[in-house]
């Protein structure tokens, strides 16, 4: 599999260095007194968002990931050296999770972010640090704490504004390479797409957005069936899902009613929020359908699901419908980004408070450039 998005390592933070116990010992100065320095302290790990990455696969190799333990403390008054930190490169969009209780740590959303996973030991104390009047001779040091160690899980998730979900054969590899650079693999058999794809859509120097292509979801997604469960989590960082139906054929065994449910079910099941996203329905294939008979389906396609968000119809072989489709998924992503940042502005939330919004702008039935 091309698309490695989780991998499981385990991060060692290097030891305090112990103090050290040592009197002053030179000609003609007796009685020197306690010269023991202090330890270093010990290396702490961080991870460290590196845009050069794509995947977790450099982390399968190596599991194990040992930060340097600081030096003891020697005589004259000498502290050992600090352990030397260690940073772990990552794709941006890597969430750390811990391995055991499923506690999250932190996300890198940003390149160049760092994260610290393990602190590192806190360093001895000499007993040059112990003498007072009282103890003119101390004799005691202390050893120095030792690193954090975890297990933790690593987790990657697509970094896309808009992500494609619908079932096998819809049509969501042609509309990615319709509309986009990327060049996914297209046949007429399912499951042709094993690996999430992302696509760069770009409608001007300026303006521009990113589509991720999963692979085609079947029932029982949500508990991994066709690792349905791998995929879907790629869904929940994009702000806006297209929902991809074929038109064509229609019949009992292939009825878009059903197999939109049929998905509706699989994001409830999977969770963490992708349910509450803003969805818009893609209606693909037109160009197998005559233009009533095309108004017919998506009328009754519209009044069974009771839709009330924006629909449109589009011929991913063809291109036919995908330019009014691109110009408002581009309105609608600068008006979230507006939006978020006015908020951030105020101090009132981040981005991710308004990710389940429905969306801004036009009215749900003004959505429809095919009419």
């Amino acid at each position: 599999m091309k698309f490695v998005d989780e991998a499981f390592i385990r991060v060692e933070a290097g030891d305090g260095g112990s103090g050290c116990v040592s009197f002053r010992r030179e000609k003609y100065i007796p009685k020197g007194g306690p010269n023991g320095g202090d330890g270093g302290n010990g290396g702490s790990v961080f991870l460290l968002a590196d845009p050069n990455l794509n995947t977790l696969v450099d982390l399968r190799d190596r599991r194990v990931h040992r930060a340097e333990r600081g030096r003891n403390g020697m005589g004259r008054d000498m502290t050992g050296r600090a352990g030397l930190d260690l940073e772990i490169r990552v794709p941006v969009g890597t969430r750390v999770l811990e391995r055991e209780t499923g506690e999250m740590i932190g996300e890198l959303l940003e390149p160049g972010q760092r994260l610290l996973v393990a602190q590192g030991g806190f360093h001895g104390i000499g007993n040059a640090r112990f003498k007072s009047s009282t103890n003119r001779s101390p004799r005691q040091c202390t050893p120095g704490t030792p690193g954090e160690r975890r297990d933790l899980h690593l987790e990657l998730r697509l970094l896309a504004d808009v992500g494609l979900l619908g079932l096998p054969n819809a049509g969501k590899s042609s509309l990615i390479r319709q509309v986009s650079s990327a060049r996914p693999k297209v046949a007429d058999y399912p499951f042709t797409t094993l690996y999430p794809n992302l696509g760069v859509v770009r409608l001007a120097q300026d303006r521009s957005f990113v589509i991720a292509d999963i692979p085609g979801l079947i029932a029982g997604a949500a508990q991994g069936a066709g690792l349905g469960s791998q995929f879907l989590r790629h869904l929940s960082r994009t702000r806006l899902l297209l929902h991809v139906l074929d038109l064509a054929p229609m019949d009992d065994s292939h009825d878009p009613v059903l197999q939109v449910r049929q998905i509706e079910s699989e994001l409830v099941a999977f969770g963490a929020g992708l349910e509450q996203k803003e969805r818009w329905l893609v209606l693909n294939k037109i160009d197998c359908l005559q233009p009533d008979e095309y108004q017919e389906r998506k009328a009754r396609i519209l009044s069974e699901l009771n839709w009330c968000a924006p629909v449109y119809g589009i011929s991913a072989l063809t291109g036919e419908g995908t330019k009014p489709l691109l110009e408002d998924l581009m309105r609608q992503l600068e008006h979230r980004a507006a939006l978020d940042e006015s908020v951030r502005e105020a101090g009132q939330g981040d981005e991710s408070d308004h990710q389940g919004e429905s969306p801004q702008g036009p009215a749900a039935s003004e959505w429809h450039p095919l009419d």
